[in-house]
């Protein structure tokens, strides 16, 4: 869950990388930060906090040159705090070296473990760090073919950008876990975690990096570069599904689908899979909207805003103890009771992780004179954590991962409940079976498609298919 954001040639690379950021701020809000790439040096400012409070003018004046990369992060793996912020600057024998990574390395811990057994130093608890080091000990002479050798020795999900004083490498893990997409501004080439970026500086959307492919900025020439493809051969491509779902914005491109015509298409299956008497369709905001007007179009009902979303939810420093029910969720949501009062609702969300949200959105329907509430999630029930870079709980705190539908029902307190199918997931996306369809699912299924090395993270995974087999069982 984070954002990463480059462009190579151009004068102002340090305010567009900022606007860059700026557009991709909904993956990642813990800490920002750019690097940038002028007469042989780099220039690194990195600050906790979102992009607009972590950089102004002053600061901005700092990070000369026609090159940067930047990041906004939500940590996956290593601590929320301001060593862990990206991208990451480096001084080794072969240069200066920065580098910003959206993904997990599922092999971090075992590979850092033979590297600080062998005398590696590490500055962050970071997994991004470990490529780094194996770089640093790679014996081959040129540095792309360095960064190769370092890839080789990691597994897991990575989209990664890194700059020298010379060059800007952007990279995709041979699954293509996670999305990197290319563009052009006038001369200049852009690289972008979400084409909504490209949009806003007014670039133009050329194509996204393949899985396994290595694209190398230098001079005037941008070359591509595959070295997985004699060591591991092609492997099928694997793409987070969870992108298409809620995590990418709705006016981006992946994988070649509109957002939000894919979110749009799964309301219309949803609606044809989980019909239901009702008299409005309302979404919960903001991720829920598309999927919401899919359903209204495929059920026929009317769609109102039911629920309005407050967009200046900052920290609060004051929580009532008893006299607000639901204080956090009231925060952020607030129910329109002209639209709910004595209607028999459908409530479209894109997900239903833990459910104690859906719970209190339920109550808050319920007190709003709502006379049914029939809640429908856009997606498959969420039942196993995610190993290769979403913030999703662990499996013990996934509701769907030992409740059936029914119970999950009845602790939310709706009328009725029903996700989409995973088949049906299959279908608003335009593929067949699982198998051809390039995504991973195993969020859903179980089925992790790159084998889990550390330890601690195969004991997770192995625990939970022995209670996914469980709940199977008893249901």
């Amino acid at each position: 869950m984070c954002g990463v954001f480059g462009i190579y040639g151009h004068e102002e690379a340090a305010n567009l990388t900022y606007l860059g950021l700026h557009a991709l701020q909904h993956r990642g809000q813990e800490s920002a930060g750019i690097v940038t790439s002028s007469e042989s040096r780099l220039h690194r400012q990195v600050h906790m906090g979102h992009v607009s409070d972590a950089f102004n003018e002053t600061s901005l004046a700092k990070l000369p040159g026609s090159a940067a990369i930047g990041q906004v992060r939500y940590s996956t793996s290593g601590e929320s705090e301001l060593r862990n912020a990206q991208p990451f600057f480096f001084e080794y024998a072969h240069g200066a070296l920065s580098i910003a990574h959206n993904g997990n390395l599922v092999n971090a811990s075992k590979v850092r473990k033979r590297l600080e057994e062998a005398g590696s130093i590490f500055q962050t608890s970071s997994d991004t760090e470990v490529i780094v080091h194996l770089m640093a000990q790679a014996r081959e002479p040129e540095s792309i073919e360095r960064l190769a050798s370092a890839l080789r020795q990691v597994t897991g999900a990575y989209s990664i950008l890194l700059l020298t004083e010379t060059r800007l490498i952007a990279v995709r893990d041979p699954h293509g876990f996670r999305p990197l997409s290319m563009g052009k501004l006038k001369d200049a080439t852009v690289f972008s975690s979400e084409t909504c970026a490209f949009g806003l500086i007014e670039a133009e959307f050329e194509r996204e990096l393949e899985p396994g492919e290595i694209v190398i900025c230098e001079g005037k020439a941008v070359r591509s570069y595959r070295p997985f493809d004699a060591t591991r051969g092609r492997v099928s491509s694997r793409r987070c599904i969870f992108e298409q779902i809620y995590f990418a914005r709705p006016d981006s491109t992946l994988d070649e689908r509109s957002i939000y015509t894919s979110r749009v298409s799964m309301g219309h299956v949803l609606a044809r899979e989980s019909a239901v008497d009702a008299d409005v369709v309302i979404a919960v905001p903001d991720s829920g909207v598309p999927a919401a007007i899919g359903y209204a179009e495929e059920s026929g009902l009317p769609f109102a805003t039911g629920l309005i979303r407050s967009h200046y939810v900052g920290r609060t420093f004051i929580e009532p103890q008893d006299s607000i029910r639901h204080f956090g969720v009231r925060l952020k949501l607030s129910p329109v009771r002209s639209v709910v009062e004595g209607k028999r609702v459908v409530v479209v969300d894109d997900s239903l992780v833990r459910g104690t949200t859906s719970r209190k959105i339920v109550a808050m329907l319920k007190n709003a004179g709502a006379k049914e509430i029939h809640l429908r999630i856009s997606a498959p029930p969420t039942t196993h954590s995610c190993f290769y870079g979403l913030d999703t709980p662990t499996r013990e705190e996934l509701i769907a991962s030992s409740n059936t539908v029914d119970e999950i029902s009845q602790y939310v307190g709706c009328t009725s409940l029903s996700y989409l199918s995973h088949d049906g997931l299959l279908t608003s996306l335009g593929v067949g079976d699982e198998d051809d369809s390039g995504f991973c699912s195993a969020c859903f299924t179980g089925e992790y498609p790159v084998a889990i090395e550390d330890a601690k993270t195969a004991k997770l995974v192995s625990i939970s298919k022995r209670q996914a087999a469980s709940v199977d069982g008893a249901s």
